[in-house]
């Protein structure tokens, strides 16, 4: 397993586009509850493997946070041929690399979307999930993605939906500009490169209140987060839409 191929810990400096996402960062543990809540419900993973199968393909995860998804690919039926996840937080990295460790066909490499430490067409599928690195303003990232997959790989972004579900009300709450608009000017970012869009409507459930709690504490002010629940004072769960964005590179 490698965990950073220049053997030198990865720095803002190395890796310019990065910016620290302080849930994560801050809560690696609480954000590994928000995950187990994803992952529970099954649909964003299925829709995944429908867009861009990864049986017997090397896929890359960019941006893969402290791993938890790594070896989720590798399970059987269909299992990737060699998975590798991409981080350039230091401290997310180095848990990723403890999660994977002991796991063949798996590595976990220092890079960001504009510096991805891999071959020229050495990859079939990426995987970017709530990327903030590949969306408006994001044209770097997204060549350097397409540099690493071979013709006819895919590229898929997994964002949120900002139309449906209450974790979109929630981000209505917390937004200081309309998220309508937001959603409209991702839409077209990717519609004008050649995406196509797709909708997942599913929901993110907890093993209980205090998890649901932890993890609104993260992602949203306390005022928004408190009123929410104060509202819906029995929920362990709440319903939650994804956008799935693809683009595949060219045969030629």
């Amino acid at each position: 397993m490698e965990v950073d191929a220049r053997g030198a810990a990865p720095t803002a400096a190395a890796f310019p586009d990065w910016r620290v996402s302080p849930n994560i960062h801050v809560s690696p543990d609480v954000y590994e509850i928000e995950n187990q809540a994803i992952a529970r419900a099954g649909h964003v993973r299925a829709a995944l493997r429908a867009l861009a199968p990864w049986d017997g393909r090397v896929l890359v995860d960019l941006g893969c946070g402290t791993g938890f998804w790594l070896p989720a690919y590798l399970s059987e039926p269909g299992r990737a041929h060699r998975v590798i996840g991409v981080e350039p937080d230091p401290v997310l990295l180095q848990r990723a690399a403890a999660r994977v460790a002991g796991l063949e066909d798996v590595s976990v490499v220092a890079g960001s979307a504009e510096h991805i430490p891999l071959p020229d067409r050495s990859a079939d599928v990426v995987h970017a999930m709530f990327a903030y690195f590949l969306s408006p303003g994001g044209d770097a990232g997204l060549a350097e993605v397409l540099r690493v997959l071979r013709p006819g790989g895919s590229l898929v972004v997994v964002d949120n939906d900002y139309r449906w579900g209450q974790f979109a009300g929630l981000l209505a709450a917390a937004a200081t500009t309309p998220p309508s608009r937001k959603a409209a000017e991702i839409d077209a970012w990717w519609r004008d490169r050649g995406a196509t869009r797709h909708e997942v409507r599913s929901e993110w459930r907890f093993a209980g209140r205090e998890d649901l709690e932890a993890v609104l504490s993260i992602e949203f002010p306390a005022e928004v987060a408190g009123d929410w629940l104060a509202a819906n004072p029995a929920t362990t769960g709440l319903t939650y839409g994804y956008v799935l964005f693809r683009v595949i590179r060219p045969a030629r």
